[in-house]
């Protein structure tokens, strides 16, 4: 197999394939950790609301409108 004008022998094809397969292996466990991070970011939000809603019932306020700002994720 040439390459670039370079004739690649076996060790050299099995390491570009090794290579590629390092980099899948890396895209899929950032995009697992990413997943993760938006779905704690989500979930922390939604109980900081739900804890100043039944912060907000118990002093007899009325509750934050929806689309306020909930902590520092927005």
């Amino acid at each position: 197999m040439t390459l670039f004008g370079r004739t690649l022998g076996g060790e050299e094809i099995a390491s570009l394939v090794f290579l590629l397969a390092a980099l899948v292996l890396w895209i899929a466990v950032y995009r697992g950790e990413r997943g993760w991070a938006r779905w704690f970011k989500r979930w922390e939000g939604d109980r900081k609301a739900r804890r100043e809603a039944e912060l907000a019932m118990d002093k007899g306020d009325a509750p934050p409108p929806r689309d306020a700002p909930r902590g520092p994720w927005g």
